[in-house]
């Protein structure tokens, strides 16, 4: 059964009109309505997973390093992602929200560019 004591209702009344009444004129009617006042459903926003790319050329160091710089992982962490990367051909990197990831991927393929390195960054919804 619901607790319905925390519940506040609000009610007003409503003139009624009968036939021939004007809109100004006041009824004795004892309608009554119930107003309640909805919230909208907030959503979470969705996630997305930043992913990094394998190639043949980009330096093993250098990922390890934009993983440490972008990414805030140790060394141990950064390590094991780069090599999953290099025998998997994809790894995730961090799931953020569309904005971050998207700052995320930019950052790291100016950074590549800057070091001329072909390192491909993307980002897909989880």
């Amino acid at each position: 059964m619901c607790d319905m004591s925390n519940v506040t209702r609000m009610t007003r009344r409503v003139p009624a009109l009968g036939p021939g009444k004007k809109d100004d004129e006041r009824g004795g009617g004892t309608n009554t309505g119930l107003i309640t006042k909805t919230r909208p459903k907030t959503k979470k926003p969705s996630l997305y997973r930043v992913l990094l790319l394998n190639d043949d050329y980009t330096p093993m160091e250098f990922v390890v390093w934009i993983l440490q710089r972008f990414f805030n992982k140790n060394q141990d962490d950064a390590l094991q992602i780069m090599l999953h990367v290099h025998q998997n051909g994809v790894g995730v990197c961090g799931v953020y929200s569309y904005e971050v990831a998207e700052s995320k991927v930019t950052e790291v393929l100016d950074a590549a560019r800057q070091n001329q390195h072909p390192l491909q960054c993307t980002m897909e919804k989880e």
